[in-house]
C-alpha cells in the first residue's frame, strides 16, 4: 500500500522545482506549490487503494483540478469510473487521463500540474 511518506518523498524529490513545502494535516498531506497554489493528497487508511489528489487554485484563477477514485454515482458514465478527473471545476468531469496506481497516478498528476505552471517554475526538461 502506498503511504503518505512515499507520496511526499516523490513530491519533494521528483518535483522539488515546484514543491515548496509539505505539511501533515490530520487525514491528508498538503503540498505548497511555488505559484501560491497547493495540492491536498488523501489516501484512505480504511479502504485500500482509495485516494484523492486535489490541486487548489480557486484563490488564484477560479479553478481546481482533482483526480480521485471515490465512486460517486454522478460520474458512473465516465469511462474510467470510479476513477475520474475534475478538469478545472466541480462539474467538468472527464475520464481519468492518469494511471490507476496511486504512486504512478500521483506522478502523472504532478506532471500535469507542473505543465500548467508558468515557464520558469518547471525544470527545463519538462518545458
Amino acid at each position: 500500500m502506498t503511504s503518505f511518506d512515499e507520496l511526499c518523498r516523490i513530491a519533494e524529490v521528483e518535483f522539488a522545482q515546484i514543491v515548496v513545502e509539505t505539511q501533515a494535516l490530520e487525514a491528508k498531506r498538503r503540498l505548497f506549490i511555488r505559484d501560491g497554489s497547493f495540492v491536498d493528497v488523501w489516501v484512505s487508511s480504511k479502504l485500500p487503494g482509495r485516494f484523492g489528489f486535489h490541486w487548489e487554485r480557486r484563490h488564484l484563477d477560479g479553478t481546481f483540478f482533482r483526480y480521485d477514485n471515490f465512486p460517486d454515482p454522478a460520474w458512473r458514465g465516465v469511462e474510467t469510473f470510479p476513477r475520474h478527473f475534475h478538469d478545472g471545476s466541480l462539474d467538468r468531469v472527464v475520464a481519468s487521463p492518469f494511471p490507476p496506481g496511486i504512486a504512478e497516478g500521483f506522478r502523472a498528476f504532478m506532471t500535469f500540474l507542473s505543465s500548467r505552471l508558468p515557464q520558469g517554475m518547471t525544470p527545463a526538461a519538462e518545458q
